[in-house]
C-alpha cells in the first residue's frame, strides 16, 4: 500500500541530478577539485633545474645570411677599376712618349741603322735598319724571318763550299779553278742575295708594295735556279754538288765526304727556297696586288724621284738652250 502513499504529482528524485548519491558523495568529500589537479607532479622539480649548455668543441654549422653589396661598395669598386685603367693608359702614353723622343733624337734620318750589327769601334757603320716587330706586320713576320734565315744559311753553305773546294785543291792541283770560283761565289752571292731578293721582300712586307713583290719574284726565281745548279755540282764550276762529290769520293773518301755534306746543304737551300717562294706568292695573292699596281708604283716612284726630276730638268734646259742657239 506504500505505493499508493506516494504523490504522483511530486517531482521524482531521479530528475534532479544533484540528488544523485554518487554526486553528493563527491561534493561532500574532501577530494581536491579537478582544476587543482596536476597530472605531472614530477615535472615541477625538473623545470626548476637549468640544463647547462654543451661544452662540446664541435658546434653546429650556422648559415650566415647573404647580404648584397651596398651602392657605396659598388661605386668604390668601379672607381678603383677606373683608376687602374687610367694608370695603364698613362703607362702606355709614357712608353709612346719615350719612343717618340728616341726617334726625334736620331735626327732627320728617322731611324738609326742597326744592320749589320757591327761593334761601335768598327770603322764601318751599319747600312740598313731592320726590326721585324716594328716594321713587319704580325702575319708576315714568320715568313720574313724564314727568308732572312735562308739567306744566312746560304752564306754559311757558300763558306763551307769554299772549304770543300780548298780541300779538293790540296789533293788535286787541277782543282784550282773550283777553289777560285768558290771564292768568287762567296764574295758575289752573299751580298747580292741580301740586296737583290731579301731587302726587296722585306720592303714588300713592310710597305705592301706590288713592285717590290714583283722584283723579288723575278730575282728569287733566279736564285732558286742557282741553288739547283749548286746542288747538282757540275765539275769545274766551283760547286761541291752531288756530281763533283761522287766523282771525287772514288779517289779521296775524306774530301768526297766533305763535298757530300756541302751538296746536302745546297739541296736543303733549294728545297727551302721553293717552299718559301710558294708561301710568299700565296701571301702576295691575298693582298690584292696586281701587275698594273706594280706599274703604277714604278711610274710614281720614277717621276717623284729627285734624281729623275733633276735629270729631266737638265735635259729640258739643254734642249731649250740648243733651240735658242740654233735660232
Amino acid at each position: 500500500m506504500s505505493g499508493y502513499d506516494n504523490n504522483p504529482f511530486a517531482e521524482p528524485d531521479s530528475v534532479n541530478p544533484f540528488n544523485d548519491p554518487s554526486v553528493t558523495q563527491v561534493t561532500s568529500s574532501n577530494i581536491e577539485p579537478v582544476d587543482q589537479y596536476n597530472p605531472f607532479p614530477a615535472s615541477e622539480s625538473l623545470a626548476t633545474h637549468t640544463t647547462p649548455a654543451s661544452t662540446s668543441p664541435y658546434q653546429p654549422a650556422v648559415l650566415q645570411p647573404s647580404t648584397e653589396p651596398s651602392p657605396q661598395a659598388t661605386a668604390a669598386a668601379a672607381q678603383a677599376n677606373l683608376l687602374r685603367q687610367q694608370e695603364e693608359l698613362e703607362r702606355k702614353a709614357a712608353e709612346l712618349d719615350r719612343r717618340e723622343k728616341e726617334l726625334q733624337s736620331r735626327g732627320s734620318t728617322g731611324k738609326e741603322n742597326n744592320w749589320p750589327p757591327l761593334p761601335k769601334s768598327f770603322p764601318i757603320r751599319p747600312c740598313f735598319y731592320q726590326d721585324f716587330s716594328e716594321e713587319i706586320p704580325p702575319e708576315s713576320q714568320r715568313v720574313c724571318k724564314m727568308l732572312y734565315y735562308l739567306w744566312m744559311f746560304n752564306c754559311v753553305t757558300l763558306f763551307l763550299n769554299l772549304l770543300a773546294c780548298l780541300a779538293y785543291f790540296t789533293t788535286n792541283a787541277a782543282a784550282g779553278i773550283d777553289f777560285g770560283l768558290s771564292i768568287l761565289w762567296l764574295i758575289l752571292f752573299a751580298p747580292c742575295s741580301f740586296l737583290c731578293w731579301y731587302r726587296p721582300v722585306y720592303k714588300a712586307f713592310k710597305t705592301d708594295s706590288s713592285f717590290s713583290f714583283f722584283f723579288f719574284f723575278f730575282v728569287f726565281f733566279c736564285q732558286v735556279v742557282i741553288f739547283i745548279i749548286q746542288a747538282v755540282g757540275i765539275p769545274s764550276w766551283g760547286n761541291s754538288g752531288w756530281i763533283a762529290a761522287f766523282t771525287i769520293i772514288a779517289t779521296n773518301k775524306a774530301v768526297g765526304a766533305i763535298m757530300i755534306i756541302v751538296a746536302i746543304l745546297f739541296t736543303i737551300c733549294a728545297v727551302l727556297s721553293v717552299i718559301l717562294l710558294k708561301l710568299v706568292h700565296g701571301m702576295y695573292r691575298r693582298t690584292g696586288a696586281s701587275f698594273q699596281k706594280a706599274q703604277q708604283e714604278f711610274s710614281q716612284g720614277v717621276f717623284t724621284s729627285k734624281t729623275f726630276q733633276t735629270a729631266a730638268a737638265s735635259a729640258a734646259s739643254s734642249a731649250a738652250q740648243g733651240t735658242f742657239q740654233g735660232n
